[in-house]
C-alpha cells in the first residue's frame, strides 16, 4: 500500500458506475499483511456494490474471515467486474462457507431489493451482515445545475436503496445481526461541487444513527463507515481529468487511500468479537481529516 504523496495517470469514465478493470492502476483490494482470524465464520453477508472499489475489499475480507458472501452489481454495466470479484471470492472462502452469488440489480427500487433479498434467502435461508454500500455521484458548478432527475437519481441509489434493503432484510435478521452503512467524510466536512452526493450521505449518518436506536433492543448493531478520499471506480467515472492526478492529496496524509485500507473497519463493526459494544457509530478511515460530529 501507499505510504507517501502519490499522483494518479490522468483518465476518464464517460459512464456511472465506473469500471474496476478499465483503472490505472487497479484499486488494491487485497494485502499480503492482512491476517485473517475466523472473525465472520458462518455468517451470511450480502454487500451491495460488491464488485469492485470498497465493496470488492469488503468481499475479499468478509470470504476471508469465513462469511458466505453475496453481492449486488449494476446489470449491463458492471459484468466483468461481477465475474471477477466473483472468482476472487470463490478463492478466499473458506471450507466452511457456501459458494458466493452474484446478484444484478437496481437498487433504488424497492421491489428490486426485495427481489434481491428473496433471493438470499432462497440461497442461504437468512442474512446476518447487510453492507448498505452502494453510490453514485456526479459534479456540479452550482445547485442550479441539479435538476429533479439527478436529484431523485443519486437520492435513490445513495439513501433509498439503504431504506429499501434494510426493510427487506429485517424479516431474515436476529440478535447478533449487524448493519453498516457506507457514508463518507463529506457528511462532516461538506462538498463544494458534490452537493447532492453530500446530502444523501448525511442523511446515512441520521439513518444509522436512529435505526441503532430502533434496532438496540433486539440486538441487532447498525453502524456506519464514513471513507475519506479512496480509489475506486467513481473517481474516474465522476471526476474531471485534471483533478484524477492530484486525487486524495488534500487530506494531511497527502495521498489516496485503497479499499483495503478502508475494508478492515468493515470486519470490524461486523464482527461481534470485536465490536459487541459498538453501535449507532460511524468509523473514519479518511487520511487523517478531524471530523467531530
Amino acid at each position: 500500500m501507499a505510504t507517501n504523496q502519490q499522483k494518479f495517470t490522468t483518465q476518464k469514465q464517460d459512464t456511472q458506475p465506473g469500471k474496476e478493470h478499465a483503472m490505472n492502476p487497479t484499486p488494491q483490494f487485497t494485502s499480503p499483511d492482512y491476517k485473517p482470524a475466523n472473525k465472520l465464520l458462518g455468517k451470511i453477508a450480502l454487500v451491495t456494490g460488491g464488485d469492485s472499489g470498497i465493496g470488492r475489499a469488503v468481499c475479499n475480507l468478509f470470504a476471508l474471515e469465513g462469511a458466505t458472501v453475496v453481492f449486488t452489481f449494476v446489470k449491463g454495466h458492471e459484468e466483468k467486474d461481477a465475474k471477477d470479484t466473483l472468482a476472487m471470492i470463490k478463492r478466499a472462502k473458506t471450507a466452511d462457507a457456501k459458494d458466493p452469488l452474484a446478484i444484478p440489480a437496481d437498487l433504488g427500487f424497492d421491489e428490486d431489493c426485495k427481489i434481491v433479498v428473496a433471493e438470499v434467502i432462497k440461497a442461504y435461508g437468512r442474512i446476518d451482515i447487510l453492507v448498505n454500500n452502494a453510490a453514485e455521484q456526479y459534479e456540479c458548478g452550482s445547485v442550479e445545475e441539479i435538476d429533479e432527475p439527478r436529484l431523485e437519481r443519486v437520492f435513490r441509489t445513495n439513501i433509498f436503496s439503504y431504506f429499501f434493503l434494510t426493510r427487506h432484510a429485517l424479516k431474515h435478521m436476529k440478535e447478533g445481526s449487524s448493519i453498516i452503512n457506507t457514508t463518507s467524510v463529506n457528511a462532516y466536512k461538506g462538498h463544494p461541487t458534490l452537493i447532492d452526493y453530500t446530502s444523501t450521505k448525511g442523511a446515512i449518518v441520521a439513518f444509522t444513527r436512529a435505526l441503532s436506536l430502533q434496532l438496540v433492543s433486539k440486538g441487532i448493531r447498525v453502524n456506519g463507515v464514513a471513507p475519506g478520499p479512496i480509489w475506486t471506480p467513481l473517481i474516474p467515472a465522476s471526476f474531471k481529468e485534471e483533478k484524477i492526478a492530484e486525487f486524495g492529496s488534500d487530506v494531511p496524509m497527502k495521498r489516496a487511500g485503497q479499499p483495503i485500507e478502508v475494508a478492515p473497519s468493515f470486519v470490524f463493526l461486523a464482527s461481534n468479537q470485536c465490536s459487541s459494544y459498538i453501535t449507532g457509530q460511524v468509523l473514519h478511515p479518511n487520511g487523517g481529516t478531524v471530523v467531530n460530529a
